[in-house]
């Protein structure tokens, strides 16, 4: 295979795939992944219809891949309940079913290269990065970073971030359960709490946040979901009535919602690589591809020698913090205030007094329609 690309993204998730497809429509494109498609991935697999479009643009038929339309949010605390319509709405599909379509659509492309690795390490030299995968080495004009929430290359470019541990794991799993298919449910329990929303082929996404501190005192995912969980009502139904589609659930800990910067080291960062928004705002997912949108925007000039390095970066920057940095602020506002008892309750008695406040909340931490 080729040695020389224009760019190489690491890390072939939401925002690497995205980032690869519109940049491969002009210039030799490498992307590196140390998996194969179709996988699972941790994901409330709940995506804002922000970015409908942009898929829509890429190629992407939700009708097809057999999504579920989602406008209606459910909240609880115990036996608290609020309710609300979804401003924008949004669409509940696996990261197993788009991951695998944005890769057929990669794949279509003339100037895409796919290689099953992972990058272990980067330099920079004579305005050229070198990319170290295995035993291969490669060279691009320039280089993304896409590689998810915590990976090897974080560490190896010293990240502030990585040299803090985190208090948080995550789980998810896949189940049979019976539930309307407009709805996402956003469940509280003590250290933390869980969505829960259909997928195609009729299945439920359970995916949940809990504080290291909360699970440890637990032997295992399953006492946790029956002694911690199942203490807030409509989680014990869940657990009561829903039978599990895996044999065990996909776990991950160390996940920092600590701030990083969108660009390092003339890399740039997209996806959860650039900044994690706390799960509970539901935008994860179409952060990861609008995040993908402005970094190819930006560095499309560079590549055509329009521009400069520098400019294209700062651009970069410019518009990932216009877009994304006060969300970030109002989800950890949000998730400061959800995981303390009586800051919920206070909450709880303020929205039961001016429920028009619960879509304005959502509101901020979602953007508007993107376009390519």
């Amino acid at each position: 295979m080729p040695k020389f690309y224009d760019i190489i993204v690491a890390g072939g998730g939401l925002a690497g795939l995205t980032a690869s497809i519109i940049l491969s429509k002009k210039f030799k494109t490498l992307l590196i992944d140390p998996d194969d498609y179709p996988r699972h991935k941790l994901c409330g697999e709940y995506l804002s219809n922000e970015v409908i479009e942009v898929l829509s643009d890429l190629g992407i038929s939700f009708s097809r891949l057999g999504a579920v339309s989602i406008d209606r949010l459910e909240y609880t605390f115990h036996k608290k309940e609020l309710s609300s319509l979804l401003p924008l709405g949004g669409t509940g599909i696996s990261r197993y079913t788009l991951d695998q379509a944005l890769f057929n659509q990669f794949q279509n492309e003339e100037n895409a290269t796919f290689l099953q690795g992972k990058v272990t390490a980067v330099t920079q030299y004579n305005d050229q990065f070198t990319i170290t995968c295995g035993d291969d080495t490669f060279t691009s004009k320039q280089f993304i970073m896409a590689t998810g929430k915590r990976s090897l290359l974080d560490k190896k470019l010293e990240r502030p971030f990585i040299k803090t541990k985190s208090p948080w794991l995550a789980v998810k799993m896949h189940y049979d359960y019976d539930m309307p298919d407009d709805l996402v449910g956003l469940h509280a329990f003590d250290g933390g709490y869980a969505g829960i929303s259909k997928v195609e082929g009729n299945k439920v996404n359970l995916c949940y946040l809990a504080t290291y501190e909360s699970f440890k005192t637990h032997k295992d995912v399953d006492t946790f979901n029956n002694k911690v969980l199942s203490k807030n009502v409509k989680l014990h139904h869940f657990f009561k009535n829903a039978t599990a589609c895996w044999d065990k659930p996909i776990t991950i800990s160390q996940i920092s919602f600590d701030k990083k910067r969108p660009v390092e080291n003339d890399i740039l960062m997209i996806g959860d690589t650039a900044g994690l928004i706390h799960p509970l705002c539901g935008n994860g997912m179409a952060m990861a591809i609008h995040s993908a949108v402005l970094a190819s925007k930006a560095i499309i000039p560079y590549l055509e020698n329009k521009t400069d390095r520098h400019s294209a970066l700062m651009n970069y920057s410019k518009q990932w913090n216009h877009h994304f940095k006060s969300r970030l602020k109002m989800g950890r506002w949000l998730q400061t205030i959800l995981l303390n008892p009586s800051y919920t309750r206070i909450a709880y008695r303020l929205l039961g007094w001016f429920p028009w406040m619960l879509p304005i909340i959502i509101k901020r931490t979602h953007g508007k329609r993107v376009r390519l």
